[in-house]
């Protein structure tokens, strides 16, 4: 079996797009969004085409898309670091420990603080990401839960070294 993690490569946007419309879709029960008048949910990725402040990550699974994550500056707490803004694996490859080793993929990627954060009424990934955030820090992370302000859910904070890895 093979499977790869990097980050996207201009080739890469294509499918990245096409996995966000099902990432949006899966959550259009808890995400008020509608389709535009192409059937699409849309989802602008200019920024991480860059790369210079946002990043896409790519995870592929015998050279096929399997998930992708897109990494921000922080802007939740109000600290310079990265903000997790999506993550993603389609339903094939979850559970299989795929998505745990793609988001230590990333985290070493980018050091630094971190931010990830939930939606309130998406208890399963708030699970996950105490599973996976908790493995890789040893339990050293910090949750907040933020009802006021631009972004409302569940935020784990933390932290990884330049050493890492």
């Amino acid at each position: 079996m093979s499977i790869e993690f990097r980050k996207a490569m201009s080739r890469d946007f294509d499918a990245l797009q096409q996995m966000l419309e099902l990432y949006q879709y899966e959550l259009s029960e808890i995400w008020p969004q509608e389709l535009d008048a192409q059937g699409c949910y849309g989802y602008d990725l200019e920024p991480h085409r860059a790369g210079i402040t946002h990043h896409a990550h790519v995870a592929l699974h015998e050279g096929r898309p399997a998930g992708f994550a897109l990494v921000s500056p922080a802007w939740v707490t109000g600290q310079a670091g990265h903000w997790m803004e999506q993550f993603f694996v389609l339903r094939r490859h979850r559970r299989s420990g795929l998505g745990r080793a793609f988001a230590t993929h990333v985290f070493m990627s980018h050091p630094g603080a971190w931010e990830v954060g939930e939606m309130t009424a998406n208890v399963a990934a708030q699970s996950f990401w105490r599973d996976v955030i908790g493995a890789f820090c040893a339990g050293n992370y910090t949750e907040r839960v933020l009802t006021e302000g631009r972004w409302l859910g569940v935020v784990q904070c933390f932290s990884v070294g330049m050493a890492r890895g």
